[in-house]
């Protein structure tokens, strides 16, 4: 009895299970699931996880994507410049399914290769239309200024997306950018001569600018030392002319009393001399020390 019933009761699971297998179908964090009735789908992708009721086939099918941001990158090809230019290329794409009824509807049972594949030769046209308006320097260029691949990179990234709206294939682009570019052997010679003679054309300018404000101050400080020196001078001369005018007017007066010129003399050269704690031995006799003779001299009374 025992034994029947575990039987049973083991039967009754596996009979659950496949009935589970049937009718439900679980959906991760990570994917969309499309349910078709008879190969159309009827109803809107599902994005939310967890487990859903469906009918078996052949009535119902469920198709399942990964929603996550897939990757790759395109061949290391040869494209031509607006100047006519060789310049190998090759750009890295991310790109998701945006929709993933209309991605089924579009590529046959939902193939992401076969997504790829397309989106390879979108990329592929587009990118050489792209490069094709662009002058080499915009891609090498001695000077960093004059690069311009986040600009270029947006162009290509906008026209491929407008391409997959118009056409409706259910993807969106989510980033795209340059992996490598480099050149031919045959251009790359000119192309680094080029960029010498550019480089050599700024060192020349940066030295003819720098000479030319080197020039503009030494010139600057010779106006200022010469505007100095005359403001200096015409100082000294008013200077002079006063102290002229100030003799002028004692000399009137040594005029009419040169003793008291020649004293007045003498008392400077005295002054002169003894501007200084000093012992002189002089001759009375001389000039201007002969003030000393003649003094009156202090008796003492015993």
């Amino acid at each position: 009895m025992k034994r029947n019933l575990i039987t049973i009761i083991i039967g009754v699971v596996l009979v659950v299970i496949f009935l589970l297998l049937l009718f439900v179908f679980q959906v991760r964090q990570s994917e969309v699931a499309v349910v078709t009735t008879f190969g159309k789908p009827t109803a809107a992708p599902i994005t939310e996880p967890g487990a859903y009721f469906k009918w078996p086939w052949p009535v119902q099918k469920i198709y399942k994507f990964d929603k996550r941001v897939q990757n790759f990158e395109d061949k290391f090809s040869e494209n031509l410049t607006a100047d006519n230019n060789p310049l190998l290329t090759s750009v890295y794409v991310g790109w998701r399914i945006s929709d993933g009824g209309t991605f089924l509807r579009v590529f046959r049972d939902g193939s992401v290769s076969a997504a790829q594949q397309r989106l390879e030769g979108m990329l592929r046209s587009t990118k050489n239309a792209v490069v094709g308006r662009h002058p080499l320097a915009d891609f090498v260029n001695a000077n960093p200024q004059g690069l311009k691949f986040d600009a270029i990179e947006r162009e290509i990234q906008d026209a491929v997306q407008s391409e997959l709206s118009t056409n409706d294939y259910g993807i969106r682009l989510e980033f795209l950018g340059f992996k490598r570019i480099g050149l031919p052997p045959s251009v790359s010679d000119a192309v680094f001569e080029r960029m010498k003679s550019e480089r050599q054309l700024q060192i020349s300018t940066t030295e003819n600018t720098g000479k030319r404000d080197a020039q503009i101050i030494e010139s600057t400080a010779d106006r200022q030392a010469a505007e100095t020196l005359a403001n200096a001078n015409a100082t000294a001369i008013r200077i002079r002319a006063l102290g002229e005018a100030e003799a002028g007017s004692s000399l009137h007066e040594f005029e009419q009393n040169p003793d008291l010129a020649i004293f007045l003399w003498r008392i400077d050269a005295l002054k002169q001399s003894l501007n200084q704690k000093s012992t002189l031995i002089f001759d009375e006799r001389t000039p201007p020390f002969d003030l000393f003779r003649n003094l009156p001299t202090n008796s003492v009374s015993p």
